[in-house]
């Protein structure tokens, strides 16, 4: 059986491509030949993103001040893409390069799915992408989504209405979130569930193998993907708190003023090996919390303020560490307050077969 997989492999983001690789591996598992439908749109590429990012931002009428941001972040986010680029084609097995609807109704398979990560949430210049809900394979062909995610809890009518009809042609969803199963159950739509992230999928041993090199000396580790200067300085607190050096690992090189000692752009080793091996986690990421539960780390997280928290306070609650969420100072007691794993793991491993074997029966049954 051959299924090919749409999902938001292409940004230059670590969980991005680390969720496809999960994806991938646990298909292949299942006997299935899987690869990553490499949809890539070209205003999320290059200078069209950079471009397509300031103009979404406040404060960047003025044209100089426009001009002078694209000239700082293109270099930058043309290097970071030269970079993922490499991963993808290291990591992942892919299609041909598809930039388009045309491009995408060139593909056959006997299933299409829907991946993880927040694929019927907003690009950068529309409110959703149709691609991402299948709209280009047609009525015969098998449709299904597994771990898929809105990103955000909220839509106006007309978006729900055009998510329904999109999501009434599937014919097995399974979604990352409780917020997006109560969703769907509000709009009478069927799910096969909700499921772990693919990245949860794979324990921390399996992750491991990626690692070429360990880091070994104690550190406090921030992974960052919102500007969020609080997150900054409750950062720096902690490290004092612990007595440990500070560092801090992105691929956007416009983080190195933020504190810490900066990891930039490393391989997707190197990055799993800076969480792996750090004595202390803070972070406000998604994948950098499902990652922090893999390799058993000691972490606080700082919410996102952009609407997308859910994705975040949902494998928190499931775990049972929404006690690790901090807003300020007054909550860095919290830090002195070591996690017991054991429940955790019990509860991730439970998921992780009931996660999979769902997988499997939407795929077979």
């Amino acid at each position: 059986m051959n299924i090919k997989v749409i999902t938001r492999h292409g940004p230059s983001n670590y969980g991005s491509v680390l969720q496809s690789i999960a994806t991938l591996k646990i298909l292949k598992r299942l006997g299935v030949d899987a690869e990553i439908i490499d949809y890539q749109r070209d205003d999320e590429r290059g200078l069209k993103a950079v471009l397509a990012n300031v103009n979404h931002k406040d404060g960047y009428s003025n044209p100089l001040k426009k001009f002078l941001y694209v000239a700082v972040r293109y270099p930058m986010e043309w290097l970071a893409q030269k970079k993922f680029d490499r991963m993808r084609i290291k990591h992942l097995v892919m299609t041909q390069r598809c930039r388009n609807t045309t491009d995408l109704r060139k593909l056959k398979a006997d299933v299409f799915m829907t991946g993880s990560d927040q694929v019927w949430g907003p690009v950068l210049t529309e409110p959703y992408d149709s691609n991402y809900f299948l709209n280009f394979v047609n009525d015969e062909t098998r449709k299904m989504a597994y771990a898929a995610s809105f990103g955000k809890t909220k839509f106006d009518e007309n978006i729900e209405r055009a998510f329904r009809d999109y999501l009434l042609r599937y014919d097995h969803i399974a979604v990352r979130e409780d917020s997006a199963k109560r969703m769907l159950d509000s709009w009478g739509i069927h799910c096969d569930g909700q499921v772990l992230d693919p990245t949860l999928l794979l324990n921390g041993e399996e992750w491991s193998q990626l690692i070429q090199k360990d880091r070994k000396s104690p550190y406090v580790l921030i992974y960052q993907i919102h500007n969020n200067p609080r997150l900054n300085e409750l950062g720096k607190e902690i490290a004092a708190r612990l007595k440990l050096p500070l560092y801090r690992v992105s691929p956007s090189l416009h983080q190195f003023n933020r504190g810490g000692k900066f990891i930039y752009l490393p391989d997707l080793g190197g990055f799993l090996s800076a969480i792996k091996n750090c004595s202390f986690f803070v972070t406000d990421s998604f994948h950098g919390t499902c990652f922090a539960i893999n390799f058993n780390k000691q972490f606080v997280e700082v919410l996102p303020t952009n609407g997308t928290a859910s994705r975040n306070q949902s494998i928190l609650s499931l775990t049972g560490l929404t006690d690790r969420i901090i807003h300020g100072v007054d909550d860095l007691s919290i830090i002195n307050t070591r996690i017991d794993y054991s429940p955790v793991n019990e509860i991730i491993e439970k998921e992780r077969y009931r996660s999979i074997e769902t997988l499997r029966k939407m795929i077979y049954e």
